[in-house]
């Protein structure tokens, strides 16, 4: 080997491992920032959770957000997608574009936690008057990510490329005639001026023991889409069935029909389907049988094509099992959201951040889960990593923790310190490895 191919070598490790002391470096710096953040997080988070406020509606949410990124020099853009929140951190160094996204929205999910910040807040929702909770932790992933704004705004001129902050509203949906959440998000272009390069999110999970977060490559949360169907019968009395056509005993019937696209359509060993009736309406009078009865139902798919033969059957069980009654289906599927699809090569490139944040026997993979998020519309346009964070004590039961959603839904703070340290460092770690890769 000649003397000048030596040095090159020679100069290339040095190279190396100047850039793996200085990345380090600034993770050290990161992590000491995030510890000291701790209290101030979850201050936030116990604020946002006494006073939430449904999807599309997050004016004081986002007003918090605002006054925070603009407090650490961050621009910041107000109002996209109804009440979101956007921040741009340019680095000191040139690089690629993260985003980082949290959703804002509570739920119309009435309190029973005995907590000094449990929520009293009311509201009229879908005509009724219910409470209104952060039933599924999106208080905590406000706090956390407004942790990490802090945490990488502190390092910005070591910073190798830009960072997005999306805070976005209704992920969890808009109010009746209206847009929302990420799908709104990406229409208005939230992924561009600059382009993102990649996106990363977490959920906390009630269920997932502080310390661990959870993962799956590919498919790891379902498409979600939704159906009405109405059977149009004939109107008779109940003393005299044979003079009318019954929507009852169909509507019955297609329920049990429905039953058998999971079980005998759709390719168990390769996919998994859900197809569940949420609610069947008919009749006043216990002597009439009415003209019509009306069923709403959910769907879960984790891949098109599962989803194409499910709304296919849908469609065809419906309709001629009214017809075979000498009845009418009318069939409504509205597609909601997609699969959450974490990129394959991206998560491969990632596990090593989050297993030296977490400790290798922490990060977990994950069944496919049946839930569904709108970070997909993310996923659906740039490379995105989507994982679990867990909000779970210590030692506590699975099986014993309130489900997301409820109630009696309750989150462990001691997890929010790794929810920032696992953000950041994916964040500086991304950066690094495309800004090295492009050289």
């Amino acid at each position: 080997m000649d003397k000048t191919r030596i040095s090159l070598l020679l100069m290339g490790s040095l190279l190396a491992g100047n850039a793996i002391y200085a990345q380090n470096a600034l993770t050290a710096r990161m992590d000491k920032t995030a510890d000291g953040l701790e209290k101030k997080v979850i201050g936030w988070r116990r604020d946002f959770h006494q006073h939430p406020e449904l999807g599309n509606r997050e004016f004081q949410t986002a007003s918090k957000i605002a006054a925070h990124l603009q407090s650490l020099g961050i621009e910041v853009k107000t109002g996209v997608g109804k009440t979101g929140v956007v921040g741009l951190l340019k680095g000191g160094k040139p690089g690629p574009v993260v985003a980082l996204r949290a959703d804002m929205d509570g739920l119309p999910v009435t309190e029973r936690v005995d907590i000094p910040f449990k929520s009293e807040a009311r509201t009229e929702y879908n005509g009724q008057q219910t409470g209104v909770m952060h039933a599924c932790g999106h208080d905590s992933h406000v706090s956390i990510l407004m942790g990490v704004a802090e945490v990488l705004a502190s390092v910005k001129n070591d910073l190798p490329g830009t960072v997005k902050f999306i805070f976005q509203p209704a992920e969890e949906g808009a109010p009746a005639g209206e847009e929302g959440g990420a799908e709104l998000m990406v229409k208005e272009g939230v992924l561009q001026n600059p382009a993102v390069d990649a996106i990363f999110g977490l959920h906390i999970n009630s269920q997932t023991e502080v310390g661990t977060i959870k993962y799956r490559p590919g498919a790891t949360m379902a498409a979600v889409d939704q159906y009405a169907i109405k059977v149009h019968g004939k109107q008779t009395h109940g003393a005299a069935p044979w003079s009318g056509v019954d929507p009852i005993v169909t509507a019955s019937q297609i329920v049990m029909g429905l039953q058998t696209i999971v079980s005998r359509n759709v390719t168990l060993t390769d996919n998994a389907a859900v197809v569940t009736v949420g609610a069947l309406h008919s009749g006043i009078r216990q002597n009439i049988i009415p003209e019509e009865a009306n069923m709403i139902g959910t769907i879960r798919t984790f891949s098109p094509d599962a989803q194409k033969l499910v709304h296919r059957r849908i469609n065809e069980i419906a309709t001629n099992i009214a017809e075979s009654a000498g009845a009418k289906a009318d069939v409504k599927i509205d597609i909601m959201y997609p699969v959450t699809y974490n990129d394959p090569a991206l998560t491969d490139r990632m596990i090593p951040t989050l297993e030296a944040v977490a400790g290798k026997k922490n990060v977990q993979i994950t069944p496919a889960q049946t839930g569904a998020e709108d970070f997909s519309f993310y996923q659906q346009k740039v490379p995105g990593f989507f994982f679990f964070l867990g909000g779970m004590a210590k030692g506590g039961k699975a099986s014993e923790a309130a489900p997301h959603h409820t109630p009696d839904f309750k989150i462990d703070e001691g997890g929010f310190v790794l929810g920032m340290k696992a953000l950041a460092h994916l964040t500086v770690d991304y950066m690094t490895q495309n800004t090295v890769a492009k050289k």
